[in-house]
Parts: C-alpha cells; structure tokens; sequence
C-alpha cells in the first residue's frame, strides 16, 4: 500500500501467501554485471567531438507509443489521477542507449523532455504535454555481489521490487513504504521508511550512479557518478537528483544484512486519545534503539501506529514500544519474518486506492506542543474521507549521520517528518476529470497545512508544496547555492526543468 495508510488504511498483514515475490523482467546474478550502456554505446554517445559538437540526427529507439497507439492512455497514467498530461511521444526505454537517443532526439527536435519512472510524482511533473516523455520503468535489472554488499540496480525497479528481490539475499536497504514507488525517484529525493533510524536515508546508501547528461548543444553522452567519478554530482544525487541533472540509468548501493524483522501494528478505536498517544510516540520513537522504525497516523475514526525492529523480537519491540502501547487498550499484532516476506504483505493494490491525492511535507524539530496535536484532532474529525490522515515518520538515530562523500539532502536534525493528506474519487482511464469533492478535498488541505506553519518547517522535494514561498531553501536549505553550481556544470542549457526545478547558477 502507499506509504502504509497515509494513503489508503493499511490491510491486514497475514503471513499466509505473502513470500518475497520473483519481479518478471528482474535478473538477480551473483556478481556485479556488465552496465546496461557498452562500450559501443558509450562512444556513440559522445560522437559529439567528432562532429564539431553536433551528433549525427537521432531516432527514437525502445518502445516507443505514440498518441494513436493503442496502449497510449494507459500509457499516460499516473498514479494520482488528479493530473493528466498527453505527450507526443513515450520512449519506455529498454537499455541505457536508448535514453541517449531519446536525449538527443529531444534536444535536436526543440521539444520539452520529462523522465519518469513509478508514476508516483505527486504534482505530476514527471509527465508532460505535446513533449516526450522518457520512461524508465522497464529497465529492471539487480546484481547483487554478497561478499562485498554491494547491488547495483536498474532504475526502473520499484520500491517492492528492490525490497523482494534483495530479502531473498537477506539484504537491504532503505526505502519508502509504499512498493509501487519508483525506487530511482525515492532515492534521488532522500528516501525514508521503517530501515531509516538504522541504515540512514536511502540516499545515504547510494554509492554510485551511471547517469545519461546533456553534451554541447543537441548531444548526450553517459557519465558515471560516484565516490571517486564525478563525486559533486554524486553528492547533488544524494537528495536533489530528481530530474535536475540527468536522467539515472542505474543505482549502485551499499547494502545491509537482513535476516528478521518484527512488524508491530496497533490501533485504538476513535481519535480521543490522540494527545496522549502522540505525545508518548514523539518522545519516545526518536530516541529509541537505532533499529526500531515508526509510522504514526491519525484517521478520522482512529488512530495506527507502525513499528518494524530490525534483527528483533516481539518482547524486544513491545517492549520499546511500552510507553505507547500502555496508552488505553489498542488492538495489536505482531508479525516475525523475512523483510521482503513483511513488506509484500502490507502492499495495497492501486486500483483499490481512490484517484486523486494531496499532501503537504515539513519537517518539526522539537515536539509538538498540545495546541499543535489539538490542531491535528481538529481537522481530523472532519477529514473529508477515511483515506485522509495525518502521517509522521520518526527520524533521528542513523539519519543525524551523513555518510562519506556527504549529501544535498539537509533536514537530519529533525525528530520526526510529517504530512496531512487527502485521497477522494475513484480510479478510471480518464484522469483529470473534476470530481464534486475536489473543492473541499484541496481546501480542507490547504488550511490544515496553513496551521500547521508555525510548529514545522521545511519541506521534501518528494512530496512538494505547490506555492510554498522560498521552496529552494525549504527543501535543501542551505545546500541550494552549491547546487546550482552543480546543476551550471552538468546542465547549463537547463534541459531538464519543470516548475521547481533547480536553476544552473549565473556567471
């Protein structure tokens, strides 16, 4: 499901039937593998120098869809279906010289370029009209070297995938909750979920890159980025990389061994309880042991606390967990299994999900005073529908540790992330659609947000504030002028844009 029941109430997490899934199109080899560009590709992609900076003319190559194909609504989706975009043309690309071409073709042809991968942009910027859309989502591929716990991965993986296909190796790394999130976008952003407090953000674990940048004026060529390759772009991936400097043909991460988790879920019944139970929750889920990762929400009709404790026990985490759970009498299960086995059984279906969503990030750093919790309750009892909630994730713990290499990523000094969020509307093949709710849906958001203000700040560029005032420093802080010198260096023809786009520096 997404995110957990931020954006739809989690189901029941039975064990029975949920196994670490085989992803069709996902190769798993023992060691390292050849990268998806070869050699051959790589010099045709920089045949700029020897054409006095301009490439022979580009075709469009991969799967291509066009507006009178067949496939091209389904093709135009995305998972919030309170946007819609047509493009001229989709490029799902197969292979890395297939994203140099489209690349090229773009610049060539004049036309506004956009890259997606899980369809998941929230404002639905990964998507664009009478433009071509790069699509990344088949290039599905994992390699695993086990001694040195090192995977590289085709960014076409989603969040689930890479969780599966890794547990089966009794690996891991950080992700969001939500499985059908793609894990290139997640990542790029900073990512963050239940392995955050004891593996870092999911940027922290990203060790390198092959990345497809724009060359001269109409060319594009494949650079890698890592520790000792391009290490400022690196670092500008590491939690601003989303679509700002090129497109992310592959993912190199160091993981962590995973063998078990407990999966704690509990619910009180009703929402009276919210002072307490928030309070106890946010004075003890920052501070505690490393290993245990919290989700809180707050529904209209009750409230959900998620817990996974890594390498743990259920008395472990019950015990962890004592200062929230000895509030009142919720209802709670326990489940002990494989990470890819836990994570599978709390996936919902997008098709049973509503249509439309809309969020607002920020980020606290000290604890919410009981007016701040009285405005939570307030505008929960009357939420628009049951799929509205207010969604926390706890940090401190490895997040306050910025790995070697260091990341754009700014807000590790926060005790916890936190949202409101609306869903209404059923799903169709007609996106974009005006339902009745709409009006009350942004409204009842837009004025939960606003008074919310003075208790939060910040904002994250995965889940982006529309209108927010000064939302470069709100999403990078103080990290914002060195990207742009950045983004002057690997894109200064700014190809790749859209509305909060970070600008190559001047002069």
């Amino acid at each position: 499901m997404n995110d957990f029941s931020r954006r739809r109430l989690l189901k029941a997490t039975a064990v029975g039937g949920a196994g670490a899934i085989v992803v069709p199109g996902v190769a798993d080899a023992e060691a390292p593998g050849a990268s998806a560009v070869t050699e051959a590709s790589m010099t045709e992609a920089s045949m700029s120098e020897a054409h006095g900076g301009k490439c022979p003319p580009a075709k469009l190559t991969g799967r291509i869809v066009r507006p009178n194909d067949p496939g091209y609504t389904d093709a135009c989706l995305g998972w919030d279906q309170l946007f819609s975009h047509y493009p001229l043309v989709i490029v799902f690309a197969q292979n890395t010289q297939d994203v140099v071409n489209a690349l090229t073709w773009a610049r060539q042809n004049d036309v506004a370029l956009r890259i997606r991968s899980g369809r998941h942009s929230l404002e639905g910027w990964s998507n664009v009209d009478s433009g071509l859309l790069i699509d990344i989502s088949e290039l599905k591929s994992v390699h695993i070297d086990g001694a040195a716990r090192v995977a590289r991965v085709g960014s076409g993986l989603n969040q689930l995938e890479a969780v599966t296909t890794l547990a089966k190796r009794n690996f891991a790394v950080t992700t969001g909750t939500e499985g059908s999130v793609g894990l290139a976008g997640a990542t790029l952003g900073g990512g963050f979920g239940f392995l955050t407090r004891w593996l870092g953000m999911a940027c922290d674990s990203l060790v390198g890159a092959e990345v497809v940048v724009a060359e001269g004026d109409e060319c594009a060529k494949v650079i890698k980025a890592d520790l000792n390759h391009n290490s400022d772009l690196l670092w500008a991936l590491r939690g601003a990389g989303n679509g700002n400097f090129g497109i992310v043909t592959s993912l190199t991460y160091k993981v962590a061994p995973l063998k078990s988790v407990t999966y704690v879920q509990a619910t009180w019944d009703g929402i009276s309880d919210v002072r307490r139970v928030f309070d106890a929750w946010q004075r003890t889920a920052p501070y505690a042991d490393n290993r245990l990762g919290t989700q809180l929400e707050v529904h209209r009709n009750q409230i959900l606390l998620f817990a996974v404790l890594a390498e743990g026990t259920p008395a472990e985490a019950k015990k962890l967990l004592a200062p929230i759970l000895s509030i009142d009498s919720p209802k709670v299960s326990v489940q002990v299994g494989n990470w890819g086995e836990v994570y599978s059984g709390f996936q919902t279906p997008i098709a049973v999900e509503p249509a439309n969503w809309k969020f607002y990030s920020q980020f606290t750093r000290k604890p919410f005073p009981s007016k701040a919790i009285d405005v939570i309750s307030s505008f929960m009892k009357d939420a628009p529908t049951d799929e509205s909630n207010f969604f926390t994730q706890a940090f401190g713990g490895a997040v306050r540790r910025s790995p070697r290499g260091g990341t754009a990523f700014p807000h590790r000094d926060a005790l916890f992330y936190s949202e409101p969020g609306v869903g209404w509307g059923t799903r169709s093949n007609q996106p974009g659609i005006c339902d009745p709710l709409t009006p009350q849906a942004q409204t009842w958001i837009a004025e939960f947000s606003q008074a919310l203000r003075p208790y939060v700040d910040g904002a994250y560029v995965n889940v982006p504030n529309v209108g927010m005032q000064d939302w470069e420093t709100a999403y990078w802080g103080s990290n914002f002028g060195r990207l742009r010198k950045i983004k002057a260096k690997y894109d200064p023809h700014n190809v790749f844009q859209y509305d909060q786009s970070i600008p190559p520096a001047s002069g």
